[in-house]
């Protein structure tokens, strides 16, 4: 029996896919992201909030029909592919129920189980954290080839896509860097939105609380101006909705 670890539920949500939604955060994520505001989800062996099959998770889901007809259900994380065979369970009777079904992910994983929970998905948030791949491994923890790897995945199977970007001061919010992942994104058709993401510093309390140095303390949130900046590179170069 497949059981899901959920470190947290959210029964409302507006910013994790179109409409309101049901959303799911899995705990354990591969990856150790700078700019991570949820480093609590970080470590898969940690204690959750709920342990649930997919069927039990569905009728918890089917109590709040009637908010998020419109909208849906999402998984996100931490890294809900780290718990595949559970997302794609799932996925798959929240689509029977009518349920439109979307999973936040960076990428990390992109074996065979990871490809099949992604299948039942309607629409995938793939983040791109960056195109550098100097940069990449000491700010995220991972090399980016999965990523890459992911969203090629997508394009090839025609999954309707968004990305995410982070904006981080000193970082990725950079000009030259901002357009170089604008244009990298051009050739795939399958995007139909990015959402460019400022940095904020709200989940800094909880590096301290876990005992974790904060690869980002100190650095300042973004500014309107520069995000402002960023939405403009974006516009000017992809074709689709940029916010």
């Amino acid at each position: 029996m497949i059981k899901g670890r959920l470190h947290s539920i959210e029964s409302f949500g507006t910013v994790d896919g179109p409409g309101v939604r049901f959303v799911a955060f899995l705990q354990g994520c591969p990856m150790r992201c700078a700019f991570c505001h949820n480093p609590d989800t970080w470590d898969s062996r940690r204690p959750v909030a709920y342990e649930l099959t997919p069927e039990e998770l569905v009728a918890e889901v089917r109590r709040y029909r009637s908010f998020i007809k419109r909208g849906g259900v999402t998984c996100s994380g931490g890294e809900p592919l780290m718990q595949a065979a559970f997302v794609e369970q799932f996925f798959r009777l929240c689509r029977q129920e009518g349920f439109h079904t979307a999973l936040d992910t960076s990428g990390a994983l992109c074996h065979e189980q990871a490809r099949r929970a992604v299948d039942e998905a309607d629409l995938v948030m793939l983040d791109i954290k960056t195109l550098d791949d100097e940069l990449h491994p000491s700010y995220t923890g991972l090399t980016r080839e999965n990523n890459q790897a992911m969203l090629d995945y997508l394009q090839q199977t025609g999954k309707p896509t968004w990305i995410r970007h982070v904006l981080v001061p000193g970082y990725t919010d950079d000009d030259r860097r901002l357009e170089a992942v604008a244009r990298h994104l051009t050739p795939y058709s399958v995007v139909e939105r990015v959402e460019l993401l400022p940095y904020h510093t709200m989940g800094s309390y909880k590096y301290d609380e876990l005992g974790i140095p904060n690869p980002l303390a100190g650095v300042e949130a973004l500014t309107a101006e520069r995000k402002q900046r960023a939405v403009d590179i974006f516009k000017s170069i992809v074709g689709c909705k940029v916010v």
